[in-house]
């Protein structure tokens, strides 16, 4: 039996930590770096930190957060947001990441994943997708923080970037994202059934169910936002309750 992952997503925009619906609709909820030490003392297996600005602009003060945050904890950090090649990339390993999430730039440059996976290793390149449900039916892939349509199919993208190298992929179900009310488990299940490198479910938590039901679907860990930061649930409630459950997890 798998052993799933909890792992915190915090949102960044102008140094406050945010939260939105739908990736609009942005609220502060409260400061990335407390916020991250707190969830790593409080049991969470890794954290994933996003920049929603993204601009050259706001970068020193981003460089600055991630700096300072992976000076404070010794659990793995994924960092996202405005990577665009290997040197950007490498701003974030020297400045203490230990994986980059990418979407819009491994979208507009599939080769960069290889790019990466060559360099720091399949491990260190995270795959990030961020898909929308159409209302014809089916699923398509955005970029910029769900504002870009790109005309690719989700699941055949996945396969794409498995191939290229990349070596876990996170998956966000934009018309999911904030209104905790559950993952897109259909689509969880065609993307995890496909591929073979770990899937991250991110977007829709709201109860323990939810994330059962994801686990069951196929997610290898969970990303989880709103839940943790509105105080539905700590994580300590969260590993308890999956452990009543028979799902193993890191204690």
């Amino acid at each position: 039996m798998k052993t799933v992952r909890i792992i915190p997503k915090l949102e960044v925009k102008n140094e406050n930590l945010i939260k939105g619906v739908h990736l609009d609709g942005l609220r502060i909820v409260g400061k990335p770096e407390k916020a991250a030490l707190e969830y790593a003392q409080a049991g969470a297996d890794e954290l994933i930190y996003l920049d929603l600005v993204a601009s050259l602009y706001q970068r020193e003060n981003w460089i600055k957060i991630v700096r300072r945050t992976a000076e404070q904890i010794y659990i793995p950090l994924t960092v996202g947001g405005g990577i665009r090649t290997l040197e950007d990339a490498k701003l974030f390993f020297r400045n203490g990441a230990d994986k980059v999430a990418i979407n819009t730039g491994i979208v507009n440059n599939p080769r960069l994943v290889t790019i990466i996976a060559k360099k720091f290793g399949s491990q260190a390149m995270v795959a990030s997708l961020e898909v929308q449900k159409k209302i014809s039916g089916g699923y398509e892939v955005f970029t910029d923080s769900g504002r870009t349509q790109t005309g690719l199919d989700p699941v055949t993208w996945a396969k794409k970037v498995e191939k290229l190298g990349a070596g876990e992929i996170l998956l966000t179900f934009i018309h999911r994202d904030g209104t905790m009310k559950g993952y897109d488990l259909e689509l969880l299940r065609q993307i995890s059934s496909q591929a073979k490198i770990p899937v991250i479910a991110s977007g829709g938590a709201g109860t323990i169910e939810d994330l059962i039901e994801a686990i069951k679907a196929g997610a290898d860990a969970l990303a989880i936002a709103s839940l943790l930061h509105f105080k539905k649930m700590t994580i300590g409630q969260i590993k308890a309750q999956l452990k009543l459950k028979n799902i193993k997890i890191r204690l």
